[in-house]
């Protein structure tokens, strides 16, 4: 093999190949980044049996071949390169790297140990980049973090015509968005439960410019497949029952209070810094006051009072204030309603535009408030 390519397509190409490159992989030989030169075209791709990374950028293929080298090694020297351009040729077991004055030698890897990738699924439709970025963004915000549960780490993505939900819950809150996208059959009704870490990585590397593909065959739902500006991912799913999350929320809540976002997640802020771990925050609503509190008698403590609208009876919830700083950061309105049956029921936030219009329904975060002492 004896290719030229771009110095910094290379050094973008194989850094996110390769990211799924586990320290302690479960076979030697998946340490290896593959390339694939031919046509034109340079193809790079990483494999974990679980999730592959494939990408392909431009290159000039002088004499085209198959190789394995070491994924992060070739990561951090493409990080490097002093060059524009950049030669890579195999020379007997061995890839020779040039880039300008800089020269690397790296032994190959045996190519035919390396595991045949999976076929990516047929399309199931299209959004664009920075929609599905950000409802990413909004549905890991309740992704457990601990993986007792694995069926809990995933993302539940729904496909109903034109609307898509993700959704997901660590049992003690639940965040679920709701966006449009283009469907390839708009009849479409399927559902894939998706590693929420995944997701994330992924959305962090999106060229938001451009559409995301999403790849799934419902009748197969095995893998899903993720495309976005050349980069291919696939991904096993997470099998399991995911929980039945959708009765949780009520259609009436007799106590609403609509709250400046920022003036709370400021409040909370400073409250929170005599919080010790895994203690609460108290919210005591009521008509035109929400006074927040952290500590207890012989500890040290801290409250706040900021304006708030309440419509319904006085009450007091308490909070692990983490997942309530967490949930009020994932929203973009400026004001937030917060919807309470009691104080120990499951409460709901939604974000709205004005402090005196409708809430929105697209992105609801379910808090589970902790049973506290007066």
């Amino acid at each position: 093999m004896k290719v030229e390519v771009n110095s910094s397509d290379f050094a973008e190409a194989v850094n996110w190949t390769t990211h799924i490159i586990a320290q302690r992989p479960a076979s030697p030989i998946l340490q290896g980044v593959k390339i694939d030169a031919a046509d034109g075209v340079m193809d790079l791709s990483a494999f974990d049996y679980e999730v592959t990374d494939r990408h392909h950028i431009e290159a000039t293929v002088d004499e085209p071949g198959t190789i394995v080298v070491l994924g992060r090694l070739l990561a951090d020297i493409s990080k490097n390169l002093p060059a524009e351009k950049t030669t890579l040729a195999t020379d007997g077991t061995r890839l020779m790297i040039r880039s300008g004055k800089a020269r690397f030698s790296l032994q190959l890897m045996p190519d035919s140990d390396y595991p045949q990738l999976p076929q990516v699924p047929p399309v199931l439709g299209r959004v664009d980049g920075e929609t599905f970025a950000h409802a990413v963004t909004q549905a890991a915000v309740s992704v457990a973090r601990e993986d007792s549960r694995p069926i809990l780490t995933s993302i539940l993505m729904e496909f109903n015509g034109d609307q898509v939900t993700m959704t997901s819950t660590d049992r003690f809150r639940l965040s679920q968005i709701t966006f449009s996208w283009t469907p390839q059959d708009p009849q479409v009704e399927a559902k894939a439960q998706v590693r929420g870490k995944l997701l994330s990585d992924i959305a962090r590397f999106l060229d938001t410019t451009q559409n995301v593909t999403l790849d799934f065959d419902p009748e197969n739902a095995r893998l899903m497949g993720i495309e976005n500006a050349g980069r291919v991912s696939t991904t096993q799913l997470i099998e399991g029952d995911f929980p039945a999350v959708h009765s949780l929320f009520r259609d009436e809540y007799p106590i609403q209070v609509v709250l400046n976002r920022q003036e709370l997640l400021g409040a909370l802020h400073r409250v929170s810094l005599v919080a010790e771990r895994n203690s609460t925050v108290r919210c005591r609503f009521t008509q035109d006051e929400l006074t927040l509190s952290a500590g207890a008698a012989d500890e040290s403590q801290a409250s706040e009072s900021i304006a708030a609208d309440l419509d319904g009876g006085d009450i007091t919830v308490a909070f692990n204030p983490s997942y309530l700083v967490e949930g009020l950061k994932a929203f973009d309105e400026p004001y937030v309603r917060i919807k309470m049956t009691d104080a120990l029921k499951a409460v709901e936030i939604d974000g709205q535009q004005e402090a005196d219009s409708d809430e929105s329904l697209d992105f609801r975060y379910l808090m589970v408030p902790v049973r506290f002492s007066e």
